[in-house]
């Protein structure tokens, strides 16, 4: 069956072998051919499904599927973002597992978008703004913050200093995904705490370059180090 002609089941049921192809490349492309505003539906369900490659199979679909439908029908895009902002708002009633690696794939993945909501995404960091208390939904802002660093180090190094202390969670992933932001950032203002890691034995998994794969803290900082800026002697 042509992809432009599926429907309901049959485009989830769709959607979901494209997220299992060994070939993801390849199915991402396929994906993004799908109709986006009827995808989008079943990518929101995949956020929450047992199998962990497929939870961050579908953060990397959401980000191409959203960037494409935003090229060409803005407040479309839009409407996706407001629904993942919902998700994380208490008056919704839910948890909002995934949102926030979806926000950041999203923002990585669309300059427009990423303008828009920048600023709205970082305040997930901050007490005085929508700050994220679960350390869960943090490890998954924290991960949208370092794959929008990739991308757009601009947009996320001035909030530098609110990711801090995230680098004194007593949550391994939190830990190592701070120090990976601090390095992609350049931050020198997180040397100190960056110092304080280095014999954190700690193995934590991550996603990167759409790979599940496992990192020790302090290989994370020691890379985050050697990305500071050379500190000139007095």
């Amino acid at each position: 069956m042509a992809t432009s002609k599926l429907r309901g089941g049959d485009l989830k049921q769709r959607a979901f072998e494209l997220l299992k192809s060994a070939d993801f490349e390849q199915a991402l492309e396929e994906l993004c051919r799908l109709p986006a505003r009827q995808v989008i539906n079943p990518l929101f369900s995949f956020l929450y499904n047992n199998d962990e490659q497929i939870r961050w199979r579908t953060v990397s679909a959401m980000g191409a599927v959203v960037a494409n439908l935003a090229d060409k029908d803005m407040e479309e895009a839009r409407v996706i973002m407001r629904r993942l902002m919902w998700n994380l708002n208490d008056e919704s009633g839910g948890i909002g597992w995934g949102s926030p690696e979806a926000m950041g794939e999203i923002l990585a993945c669309h300059e427009g978008l990423a303008k828009e909501y920048a600023k709205i995404f970082m305040s997930y960091t901050m007490e005085e703004g929508n700050y994220l208390e679960h350390e869960i939904l943090q490890r998954g802002l924290l991960w949208g913050i370092g794959r929008l660093s990739q991308v757009r180090p601009k947009l996320v190094k001035d909030a530098a200093t609110y990711l801090i202390p995230y680098l004194k969670s007593p949550d391994d992933t939190v830990r190592g995904l701070a120090a990976w932001i601090m390095g992609l950032l350049r931050a020198e203002e997180a040397r100190p705490e960056l110092e304080q890691l280095t014999e954190d034995e700690t193995e934590v998994q991550m996603y990167i370059d759409r790979r599940l794969t496992k990192r020790r803290v302090k290989k994370l900082v020691d890379e985050a180090l050697e990305r500071l800026p050379v500190q000139e002697l007095s």
